[in-house]
Order: structure tokens, then C-alpha cells, then sequence
């Protein structure tokens, strides 16, 4: 990705290099880091960057379409480097979130249009539930 504009809601920002780094470091993961586990990814490659700097950049990714939020989970937001539609899975015990193996579906949307009357944009779906690492030290396992 080259160091250009990048256009968010009504506002144009410069792709910087700080903002470069972020959102190759979220790219190279599948874990749908917090914004605490981006500034510790970002900090190897830029040690001076503070986390309020961090936060603000995945705040201007997101607002941008570069990358997406996921949450909150628990009280921390995490985010996924992957914007085209999918779905999460996300364990109530450890608060892991990973996308789900399935392709979305649109007809879930015009399911809703035609029952509800609403004009549809856009949907999120994530199931609930217990990852295969807590669930070996789960009862009901």
C-alpha cells in the first residue's frame, strides 16, 4: 500500500507511516487484537509510538474503511484487518474471538427487509459461545 490519502467519513487523512504499520500489523494476524495487543505488535517495529497514537490510528483505519471494529467484547474493542463480510465466533470464557467458517448470506438481509420494512445496509453476526481450548476444561464438554 502506498503512502497515500486515505478518505474517511467526510475527511480526508494522509496514510503515514505510523498509520502504514498499524494496519500491516493487524493484516498479519487472525486473532482480532485489542488495541493494547496492536500498540505491543506495533511497538517492535516503532518503540517511540505511544498508545494514544495507536488508538487514534485504528480509530482513523476504522472511520476509513481499512479495517473494521469488533465489539465490544468485555470492556476492550478489538479489531480485524479483514473489511469484507464474514462472520465471528467469540468464547465467552476467554474472550477469543476468531471468524466463523461459514460464507455470509444476503438473503438474511432480504429476509429482514421483506418482514420488518426496514432498509437494510448492512449486518454483523457473531455466535456466542465456548472456544475448543476452555471447553476441554468445561462440565459441559
Amino acid at each position: 500500500m502506498s503512502l497515500e490519502n486515505i478518505v474517511g467519513s467526510n475527511q480526508k487523512y494522509r496514510m503515514t507511516n505510523q498509520r502504514h504499520v498499524i494496519l500491516e500489523e493487524i493484516r498479519k494476524v487472525n486473532t482480532h487484537p485489542t488495541a493494547d495487543e496492536v500498540y505491543e505488535m506495533v511497538r517492535k517495529r516503532l518503540p517511540k509510538i505511544s498508545l494514544g497514537t495507536v488508538y487514534r490510528n485504528l480509530e482513523i483505519l476504522s472511520a476509513c474503511g481499512l479495517i473494521q471494529k469488533i465489539g465490544p467484547i468485555s470492556s476492550q474493542m478489538r479489531f480485524d484487518g479483514i473489511t469484507n463480510k464474514h462472520y465471528h465466533l467469540r468464547c465467552i470464557n476467554c474472550g477469543r474471538v476468531e471468524d466463523a467458517p461459514i460464507i455470509p448470506t444476503e438473503n438474511l438481509e432480504n429476509v429482514i427487509r421483506e418482514k420488518s420494512n426496514y432498509s437494510i445496509l448492512d449486518h454483523k453476526l457473531e455466535f456466542i459461545g465456548i472456544c475448543p481450548q476452555c471447553k476441554k476444561g468445561h462440565p459441559d464438554s
